[in-house]
């Protein structure tokens, strides 16, 4: 391998992505670079402005690598697939299942409804929050419903329905009930207007009419009603005070500040939607450069899992790559989007604010952090040292059997990577060759098959773990060594009793200290394991179950019962499924169709 100051001085100019390995040559960090040369040498380079973290990376680092990009978008993206592959430890690395909630209205119903969901899609609705906690989507949905009479049952008006009875909302002024005709559509779009008014931020009338029917209730000695009246008013009230004056009612924001003491940082994401905070969150961060390349990496992983609804992205820091952001972000979202560094005004204002929560999350939750660092790497950097481990177990996979009186014979595979669970990466095993209880020759099975995978195309198998463990002791641990042994991977057998720790080919097993941090790491991975065995095994064991019950109907049989059960997914759904409906599963045919069809019938009666 080349001296690094010799492979420094041959870095080239051109913008692309760079990776930092360590002794191990396991990657430690991915960055991007508009010029490679001048932002790796920075690493090397002596400078007060390093971070106690950063200082600590370039410790570690032994080699590095770069890929040249063809423009500078090209390496923003490429930056980013990189980290979700290769996850390295000083990278920032959001999780997966990070969520918000929005208020949707589909404008392509007849009656649009007015509904809370997670899931954003291109269908011509519009889409409003996200609304974080403080002011919930709940809450402005109650909100709504109180003022507007808009309807929330599911499905879509049917003129058959016409002259059938209204439900409760409507007699209580809660809906317009255009689902027996007592609206036209027109009557209702002019109501569903008023309610996009509201979200785009004008409150005026929303308090009128809620100050109204307040009045109007107590007028009526309805107290009860007038006080859930005046409890929404008291709700429009905090929304109002929230309002940014300097912002036109039409703005919207997604702010984003980052904060750190040299170790540990924090980013604070403020929503402002129609001129008003409608929320804010804290993400602790465990990111080892400064603030703007903190920033860039965090924003492209966000806007990944999150739809893009906001006209503008405010950031703390100025961002070398901030023209390439927002040309990234506006391709994805379809319409112009800006990313801007204000340096006052009220942007200023409001990212100061999102500063200042971010400083205070960090003074108070820091010791959180340090200590979820000591349970993640520590135990992986203790784990090495107790099992006498060549390289730090980067990545642990954990493999589990399942079985009852051998049938449904199931394996799990949980994988951990810097002592956190990848569950995106965890897979399951149908076991195919193996007659009858025989846990041995079912580990052998699934290992061979994973093994194998080292060179497939699924980047989940073909990341080469550097230690699996085995739930069991040495029976297991010898039939999972005769696969392992010669790939260069470490193996060892958890055994579940003392908790002790077997190598192949050592008749003495390790015995970690109960209360560190290794050990809960194995029990960690371990348990991880049996649950997603489990879980598997009790869905299969319920599927051959439902399909055991549909063989019982006269004319089905395993393979119309399996189509059956893929069509509808649950027994409920085919249980309630008309003959029509039915009738559409491949293969099926109307006559049998029937035969389901009177079959739960007649149980019902």
């Amino acid at each position: 391998m080349k001296d690094l100051s010799q492979k420094l001085k041959e870095l080239p100019t051109q913008s692309g992505v760079y990776l930092m390995l360590d002794e191990y040559d396991q990657i430690l960090y991915v960055g991007k670079a508009k010029n490679l040369k001048n932002r790796v040498r920075q690493y090397f380079q002596h400078s007060a402005s390093k971070t106690e973290k950063t200082m600590l990376l370039v410790e570690k680092i032994a080699d590095f690598r770069y890929i040249i990009t063809k423009n500078e978008i090209e390496a923003l993206v490429l930056e980013n697939n990189l980290i979700k592959l290769h996850k390295p430890y000083y990278n920032i690395l959001l999780k997966d299942d990070k969520t918000y909630p929005y208020v949707r209205i589909n404008l392509k119903e007849k009656f649009p409804r007015v509904e809370v969901t997670r899931k954003l899609k291109a269908d011509g609705s519009k889409y409003y929050g996200p609304y974080m906690i403080g002011l919930s989507a709940r809450t402005i949905m109650d909100l709504i419903h109180s003022a507007y009479p808009v309807r929330s049952c599911s499905g879509e008006p049917d003129k058959k329905r016409k002259g059938k009875r209204e439900c409760l909302n409507y007699h209580i002024g809660r809906c317009l009930a255009p689902c027996v005709g007592k609206t036209t559509e027109e009557e209702y779009r002019k109501v569903i207007r008023k309610v996009m008014d509201f979200l785009g931020g004008n409150d005026k009338e929303i308090r009128a009419l809620l100050t109204e029917k307040m009045k109007s209730a107590a007028e009526h000695e309805e107290f009860e009603l007038a006080m859930q009246y005046r409890d929404q008013i008291e709700v429009l009230e905090k929304l109002v005070r929230k309002q940014i004056i300097a912002l036109p009612k039409d703005f919207n924001l997604d702010i984003f500040a980052y904060a750190d003491n040299g170790m540990y940082g924090v980013i604070n994401y403020m929503v402002v939607r129609g001129g008003k905070v409608i929320g804010a969150e804290n993400h602790p961060v465990n990111q080892a450069v400064q603030g703007e390349d903190v920033l860039s990496s965090y924003l492209m992983q966000f806007y990944e899992q999150s739809p893009i609804v906001a006209e503008e992205v405010v950031v703390s820091e100025p961002l070398t790559f901030r023209a390439e952001l927002a040309d990234y972000l506006s391709q994805k979202k379809g319409s112009r989007v800006q990313v801007v560094c204000p340096s006052g005004g009220a942007r200023g204002q409001l990212v100061e604010m999102a500063r200042n929560n971010a400083s205070d999350h960090l003074e108070k939750t820091v010791t959180k952090i340090a200590t979820k660092e000591a349970l993640t790497v520590g135990s992986v950097q203790q784990l090495q040292a107790y099992l006498g481990l060549e390289r730090p177990p980067k990545r642990i996979e954990c493999f589990d059997i399942s079985n009852i009186s051998g049938t449904d014979k199931v394996s799990s595979m949980a994988v951990f990577v810097n002592g956190e669970p990848a569950k995106e990466m965890y897979r399951r095993f149908r076991i195919k060759t193996v007659k009858g209880i025989d846990d041995f020759a079912s580990m052998h099975e699934t290992l061979s098959r994973r093994i194998a995978e080292l060179r497939g195309s699924d980047l989940s198998f073909s990341d080469r773990p550097d230690l699996i463990v085995v739930d069991g002791g040495k029976g297991q641990l010898s039939s999972a060594n005769a696969v392992v042994e010669g790939t260069g991977i470490a193996l060892i057998g958890l055994a579940k009793r003392e908790e002790e720790v077997f190598r192949p080919h050592c008749s003495e097993p390790v015995i970690l200290p109960r209360d560190s941090l290794a050990l809960k790491l194995l029990q960690r991975v371990r348990d991880e394991a049996h649950r997603f065995a489990v879980t598997y095994h009790r869905t299969l064991r319920k599927a051959r179950q439902t399909r055991s019950n549909l063989t019982n109907i006269e004319g089905i049989g395993e393979a119309n019962a399996r189509r059956l059960i893929v069509h509808f997914k649950k027994i409920e759904k085919i249980a309630s499924a008309s003959v029509e409906e039915l009738a559409e599963v491949e293969g099926l045919g109307k006559v049998k169709a029937e035969a389901v069809y009177r079959y739960f019938h007649e149980v019902e009666e």
